[in-house]
């Protein structure tokens, strides 16, 4: 699949709150926008996506990154995969239209395999298409605006699930001064507000003002280029540190909680995050201090008992060999580059969803939070 490179970008307006980092332009026949997250903090920068395979190469390339705002933007990216191969028809048959769209789908969850977020929200479209592909002959915008309708639905709920996380995720912080996070868990990351820093900015807006000890997160750096950003453009007093300076942060105890988001949790509670998480998490218990995960129900993947089966991302060894586009490693070096890794559920104080608080974090409380709330079948074990 090659189509042309993104056709259209601009400087993103730049306010008291976080631009957004999914923007969808007009109706269905409209245009996906992106903020470049690989440009920030130097520039606010969003591009059109005018085919599948530009989202793809934004994903893929972390020009937008996050497990929410992955699955949103792949979302959006049925949509213009859809448009691109529908551009001559105004109708076809049913199983033709459901060729293209599986083509589409299939292609999108390429993209990176461990956030499940993304084949979540590939799953909704598929499905929603599909139900509009019941006829003998399917009208190009009954399907494009189904398709849609069930992107934007899917947007809204994580920016419903977000705040909902940030109002739980207070709570807990209520008797901590100092916080450490990992990666970036933010609106830049979501729709809206975050997942662990939503629970910071809710904080924040209740009138506690925590200070944040920020982990510049090796080796692309997302703590200190993304989530550094966000709590200043919130007025959050935050403070970057090295990923090896977080156990002398702890023993001179400047944080009283570590909280960090996810990517995919299994049934269990084990937590795949960015790597250096479950690092962390080692730490936060030599020292007697709580680590919580904050993530929506749409990160859980109940097909997994544990988190033995979660696929970790490898990537390119230039990223560690030439991060930040200046050689720092010899010619030739075997590199190990896992994007990410999983911390134990019994390392794990609470997970915080949009639904409440789980702890302590053990299959059945999660089966029964998430069961209670009608995102897991009944009968589950």
């Amino acid at each position: 699949m090659s189509v042309p490179a993104p056709i259209a970008s601009h400087s993103a307006p730049v306010g008291s709150t976080t631009p957004r980092s999914v923007r969808w332009e007009g109706a269905a026949d409209g245009q996906l926008w992106l903020l470049d997250q690989t440009k920030l903090p130097s520039e606010l920068l969003e591009f059109a996506c005018p085919s599948a395979q530009a989202v793809w190469d934004a994903i893929r390339q972390l020009k937008v990154r996050g497990a929410p705002a992955i699955g949103i933007a792949a979302a959006y990216g049925v949509i213009t995969g859809m448009q691109e191969r529908l551009e001559a028809s105004s109708e076809l048959p049913s199983a033709a239209a459901q060729s293209l769209l599986n083509q589409v789908c299939d292609f999108l969850a390429t993209s990176r395999p461990t956030a499940v977020n993304l084949f979540w929200a590939l799953d909704r479209m598929r499905a929603a298409g599909t139900a509009a592909c019941a006829g003998k002959l399917v009208q190009r915008s009954e399907l494009l605006g189904q398709l849609l309708q069930t992107a934007q639905d899917i947007h809204a709920e994580d920016r419903e699930m977000c705040h909902a996380i940030g109002r739980h995720g207070a709570e807990l912080l209520r008797s901590a001064q100092g916080v450490l996070t990992h990666c970036n868990a933010g609106g830049l990351a979501t729709a809206e507000y975050g997942t662990a820093l939503a629970a910071i900015f809710a904080a924040q807006d209740a009138g506690h003002l925590l200070h944040v000890y920020v982990d510049e997160t090796r080796p692309l750096l997302q703590g200190a280029r993304l989530t550094a950003w966000e709590l200043q453009q919130r007025g959050v007093p935050a403070t970057l540190i090295c990923d090896s300076m977080a156990a002398q942060v702890m023993r001179e105890g400047r944080v009283q909680a570590v909280i960090t988001g996810a990517d995919r949790i299994a049934a269990n509670g084990d937590s795949a995050n960015k790597i250096g998480t479950y690092g962390l998490a080692v730490l936060a218990a030599a020292h007697g201090i709580p680590f919580y995960i904050a993530a929506p129900s749409s990160t859980f993947d109940l097909s997994l008992a544990s988190g033995e089966g979660i696929p970790i991302e490898q990537r390119a060894p230039e990223e560690i060999t030439e991060g930040l586009g200046r050689r720092t490693a010899p010619l030739g070096i075997d590199v190990y580059n896992p994007a990410f890794d999983v911390t134990p559920a019994r390392l794990i104080h609470a997970i915080i969803t949009e639904q409440g608080i789980i702890s302590p974090v053990t299959t059945s409380n999660v089966l029964g939070q998430l069961q209670a709330a009608g995102k897991a079948p009944q009968g589950t074990s």
